[in-house]
């Protein structure tokens, strides 16, 4: 999770993108440049820029005579920008009255980022997981009619199911159903 709007320019930038993707298996500087087909000094320049944001971390330095190679490797197989780290504004759920609308729903998203990445960042100290449940699925309507039952029949399940389960003295989880048109593939 990337909280930090200096550490998204830094990993946003095209060429320390690159090698950050690269960098999922362990690499000096010299093995990258050969790979990436940049100079060793300016791969150097980039790796110090992605190691003071923690994006990269040192996984072993090995002696060759007089000289010490530093081999880094990404810190995480993956990464994505928290909207904390584009604006201390991010979108805020709670100013929407509208739960039907796109701009609700991205708020929720932004949200739901942002509490999971502080719960897996602190969990990572510890070596503790996060007790999490997903479900992803699709589902075709075939009308307005569909979608609208659909939603009430949803609302009704879930209502319930949190009413039973509900325990006042219990620890408190979030709880996001959504549901968004699929955007059509790219060619």
């Amino acid at each position: 999770m990337i909280e930090s709007a200096a550490a998204a320019a830094v990993a946003l930038d095209p060429v320390r993108s690159r090698l950050l993707g690269e960098l999922a298996v362990p690499a000096s500087a010299a093995g990258l440049a050969a790979r990436v087909g940049i100079t060793r000094q300016k791969v150097n320049y980039h790796l110090k820029a992605l190691e003071a944001h923690g994006l990269v971390r040192l996984a072993e330095q090995r002696r060759h005579g007089g000289i010490t190679e530093r081999v880094l490797q990404a810190s995480a197989a993956s990464y994505v920008v928290s909207p904390a780290a584009v604006s201390a504004t991010a979108a805020d759920p709670g100013a929407s009255d509208d739960r039907l609308s796109a701009g609700y729903l991205v708020a929720l998203a932004g949200r739901l980022v942002r509490e999971v990445g502080s719960l897996v960042r602190r969990a990572g100290a510890s070596g503790a997981r996060v007790p999490t449940l997903t479900v992803d699925t699709q589902i075709g309507f075939r009308s307005a009619a569909d979608r609208a039952a659909f939603a009430e029949d949803l609302t009704a399940a879930v209502l319930d199911l949190a009413a039973r389960y509900h325990h006042d003295d219990g620890r408190p989880y979030r709880l996001v159903v959504a549901a968004h048109p699929l955007p059509e593939e790219s060619s």
